[in-house]
């Protein structure tokens, strides 16, 4: 005899059954026990005793549904999703072959049908496994940089950025650094202290924000690389981009740690600006390194010395070329720069220029490695509405933006000075204008000297009573 499936409720009736054949209990209790009338539990006890133990389980069990469609609608409907919908989910599927095909299948009854297929996966089923990496060797290796957006300093002050860098090898804190936003120039002064501090490290390891990686690789303008990847060609320092967040656990899994130890460190030492906080980050890595760090599989320091030819500040700046015009103008971040005509300037027309741009906000216009100097004109004079935005700097631009609407006069009050004659007041306001214009006339007093020069002189209002009338 096959092995019979039976239900938990199906085993449960079966112990009732056995018992009542047993006469150990009574009819009237095995059915409330079952939850049915005497006269079902009469007839299953007919069948117990007849066939057994698998005479109770569902007849039906194993055996398609009265209700299933027909084959060839669940062959029509997969054949239609691998036709048209191949990438579409189960539940957008069944709403265009209801609209487009006047195919009504319920959602889950696709889904199960483009699961056998092969269709379809549950997103559980699509989840990638992200297999452990092992720790580099030697400190200095590879350096996982990333910004963490949060309310460091909580109710006391506006959300900032924390730039991390942290040892792959070690999980050493490397350079802490609290900026207004993650940007450009942000890293540049946090790489500059990095590097004088520890020196050039072999590789850096961050996401794919547009700092350290171009979005649009087959853009016409650029070299195809960002400013902060030419910089650290010009130190032969390698960036790597990770595919996904979990590929650099290290910085993300301190993400997580710096915003539950360091907002509550603020908290006690009563720091509520990126001032102070950045002169407190110090000795709080120093704390954070004794606790956490780990000690490298080999004792080399892979870190490489600066090379006392190159100057940090021209590296780490923003660099541009731009062409000069006929009228010795360049043209540079909404700007006109002017150069001097004079020297070697007026033999530059229609030639490339360097634009160098500091952390600081030096500007400086560079041929063949020589500064030219110039005069600036700034056409910047409102906020451009068609600027692209990246999102992780979206709130330190609205708040820039919202400090340049608070400076332009409101125009939203009622102006104190003269209308213009063209501007026709209301009925109702013209009246009032009237009334108050009379009443103050009535109340000024008449002058006693009898010399022109102090009579007053000025147009009743119309339809208003003069001094005369009365």
């Amino acid at each position: 005899m096959g092995m019979v499936v039976m239900s938990k409720r199906e085993l449960n009736r079966l112990d009732v059954l056995a018992r009542l054949d047993g006469a150990r209990l009574t009819a009237r209790a095995a059915a409330e026990l079952m939850a049915m009338s005497p006269r079902q539990a009469y007839r299953l006890l007919r069948r117990y005793r007849d066939g057994g133990a698998s005479a109770i389980a569902n007849q039906r069990r194993g055996r398609p549904s009265n209700n299933r469609l027909p084959d060839v609608v669940r062959d029509h409907a997969i054949a239609l999703v691998q036709e048209r919908y191949a990438d579409f989910g189960p539940t957008f599927a069944a709403e265009k072959l209801a609209e487009r095909h006047d195919l009504k299948v319920s959602r889950e009854t696709l889904r199960s049908w483009m699961r056998q297929a092969g269709i379809w996966m549950s997103r559980a089923e699509r989840k990638r496994i992200q297999q452990p990496r092992h720790r580099r060797e030697h400190i200095g290796e590879l350096v996982q940089i990333d910004g963490s957006e949060h309310r460091w300093f909580e109710d006391r002050s506006a959300a900032c950025t924390l730039l991390v860098f942290i040892d792959d090898a070690t999980s050493r804190l490397m350079e802490l650094r609290f900026v207004a936003s993650e940007s450009t120039f942000a890293y540049f002064e946090a790489l500059k202290a990095y590097l004088r501090r520890h020196g050039k490290p072999i590789a850096f390891y961050s996401d794919k924000h547009s700092i350290f990686r171009v979005s649009n690789e087959n853009a016409v303008s650029g070299s195809g690389m960002t400013q902060f990847g030419r910089a650290l060609s010009e130190l032969n320092i390698e960036i790597l981009c990770a595919n996904t967040s979990q590929a650099k656990g290290r910085v993300e899994r301190a993400h997580h740690t710096l915003q539950d130890r360091l907002v509550k460190e603020l908290r006690l030492a009563s720091i509520s600006t990126i001032e102070a906080a950045n002169a407190f980050l110090p000795s709080f890595v120093a704390n954070y390194n004794g606790r956490f760090a780990k000690l490298p599989a080999r004792d080399k320091d892979l870190h490489r010395s600066l090379d006392p030819r190159q100057d940090l500040d021209e590296v780490l700046c923003w660099r541009e070329q731009r062409q000069v015009s006929h009228q010795l103008v360049v043209n540079y971040s909404r700007m006109k720069l002017t150069l001097k005509p004079d020297g070697i300037a007026v033999r530059l027309r229609g030639k490339m220029v360097d634009i160098y741009d500091f952390p600081d906000g030096r500007l400086e216009v560079r041929w063949k490695g020589r500064s030219l100097p110039y005069s600036a004109f700034d056409k910047l004079q409102r906020v451009s509405h068609a600027a692209i935005v990246e999102n992780k700097r979206l709130g330190e631009i609205l708040a820039w933006i919202k400090e340049q609407q608070d400076r332009q006069p409101r125009l939203n009050t009622i102006p104190k000075g003269p209308r213009r004659s063209n501007q026709a007041s209301g009925l109702l306001k013209t009246r009032a204008l009237r009334m108050a214009e009379a009443a103050k006339s009535k109340s000024q007093a008449p002058r006693v000297s009898r010399r022109r020069s102090d009579r007053v002189v000025s147009a009743a209002p119309a339809h208003a009573p003069s001094e005369a009338a009365e």
